[in-house]
């Protein structure tokens, strides 16, 4: 206990500055997942405004996912080298920039090229304003600091496809890209004026390129390859050239990250027993947590004929869930194991998402959805805690990059494939999005994926020993 203006702060407690340091990195994160999520709900007015289908916009969506998947574990190991605060204010910097270039473009071409130069600078965001937090607080109070800011970034999951909704029918979806730009000045500002510049001091200043272009393009491969697959054919030449492709640069870029002095990745991550069982659960749940955001969404839209604000409405009973558990997460890790808690979380996910497929009257969905959104705001929060805690200071952000690349990248590639299994469901791609008991059949089958994460999760925890704090 440390005593503050004459009275007692209890160690979980943060001081003005300390909260700024939050701040900041939470902002950050709810800027990237709300930029993200609201999109998705903005697409048929971009096709209007641009007189194309819908169908011809999915790479604003798949690009972004893309830069963004492919260059996190750069990002991180950019911020580890050259400064965690330095890297992040460049990414929002960017992140800025390039939204006011998307607000005012004047084609299709112009806003996907915008998206990926906007990917790119998300992912000297995202893997990085939580390397900055958990470098700033090494002490008892890193749990619940962490859980705060992945809180945020919760609120911008379900927040987005609010904001999407209402700016598409009330504003302008141009708008939205303007939105961005404070968010970025206010996460930039309290960045320099109170984060203190955090490294890994140990490291030289020599920059694996060849591992970056190996790993940016053999992820690049993979999920083009699989974005594409369904239109391509899946075992036509070009989605096989990329598949294959993407798997042998991946596999050239381990034998080069063993081989170079000052690896883009350090390998020692992947021989961390608890670090690599936690990091695969997270990224089970995060799974689920995609495939509720994306194909809830064209539920209420779709085949409840809700509209897009109306479903945003909705959605935020998700926020309030997730956004609610990933902040107590922080003190419940006080006492309980991360790893026992992502499995109660993903327990919790599995039940009430099966119980959500069959919930008609619209205030029931509502309320099931919370609960849904607890279990997996659970999963979303731990995953970066538990994993944090294995690693050393020194690898903070290259540590948190890989991470959230499985997250993003298992993300992504579970939402292609879903699209891919409802359409068969359904029978009619044109009618896949508004069949709502195939969109139900693909959503009971993500509850069972995360029932059979939670038991598995279970079986591995109770094999390990505790790790020290």
């Amino acid at each position: 206990m440390a005593r503050v203006g004459g009275r007692t702060r209890g160690p979980a407690l943060f001081p003005a500055r300390d909260r700024a340091v939050i701040y900041a990195a939470a902002i950050s994160m709810l800027l990237v997942q709300m930029d993200w999520f609201a999109l998705n709900l903005m697409l048929p007015v971009i096709a209007r405004d641009f007189g194309t289908p819908s169908t011809d916009l999915q790479w604003l969506v798949s690009g972004y996912m893309l830069s963004l998947g492919a260059l996190m574990i750069t990002g991180g190991r950019l911020a580890d080298v050259h400064g965690r605060r330095r890297i992040l204010v460049v990414g929002l910097s960017g992140f800025a920039v390039v939204s006011v270039l998307c607000a005012a473009a004047q084609s299709v071409a112009w806003l996907v090229a915008g998206r990926l130069v906007q990917g790119a600078s998300a992912a000297l965001i995202f893997p990085v304003a939580v390397a900055v937090v958990t470098a700033y607080f090494r002490d008892e109070r890193q749990g619940r600091a962490v859980a705060t800011v992945l809180a945020f970034s919760a609120v911008g999951t379900a927040l987005g496809p609010f904001v999407g909704g209402a700016f598409a029918e009330h504003v302008s979806w141009r708008a939205v890209f303007l939105l961005n730009v404070p968010f970025c000045v206010a996460a930039a500002v309290l960045l320099l004026r109170f984060v203190p510049e955090s490294r890994d001091e140990q490291a030289g200043r020599h920059f694996d390129v060849a591992g970056v272009c190996t790993i940016g393009a053999g992820l690049t491969g993979i999920m083009l390859g699989v974005d594409q697959g369904a239109r391509w054919g899946w075992t036509s030449p070009a989605t096989l050239v990329c598949l294959v492709g993407g798997c042998a640069l991946l596999a050239l870029f381990v034998r080069l990250e063993r081989r170079t002095p000052e690896p883009l990745l350090d390998l020692a991550l992947l021989r961390n027993g608890p670090f690599v069982t936690v990091t695969a659960a997270g990224s089970v749940s995060n799974v689920v947590y995609c495939l509720v955001a994306v194909l809830s969404a064209l539920y209420l839209q779709q085949a409840r004929g809700l509209s897009p604000l109306a479903s945003g409405v909705v959605f935020l009973s998700l926020s309030v869930g997730a956004s609610t558990a990933s902040y107590w997460s922080g003190r419940l890790a006080q006492h309980w194991r991360p790893e026992s808690l992502m499995a109660g979380g993903m327990l919790l996910s599995g039940l009430s998402l099966y119980a959500l497929t069959w919930a008609t009257p619209l205030a029931l969905y509502t309320a099931i959805f919370a609960v849904v959104g607890v279990g997996l705001g659970l999963g979303w929060a731990l995953t970066n805690v538990a994993t944090q805690s294995y690693v050393p200071a020194s690898r903070l952000a290259a540590a948190s990059g890989l991470v959230l690349t499985s997250l993003v990248l298992l993300g992504a590639v579970a939402v292609a494939v879903a699209a891919t299994v409802l359409e068969a469901v359904s029978g009619s791609p044109a009618q896949a999005a508004s069949d709502g008991p195939a969109i139900e059949a693909v959503l009971r089958c993500a509850a069972v994926l995360a029932l059979i994460g939670s038991a598995a999760l279970a079986v591995l925890h109770r094999r390990r020993p505790s790790p020290h704090p």
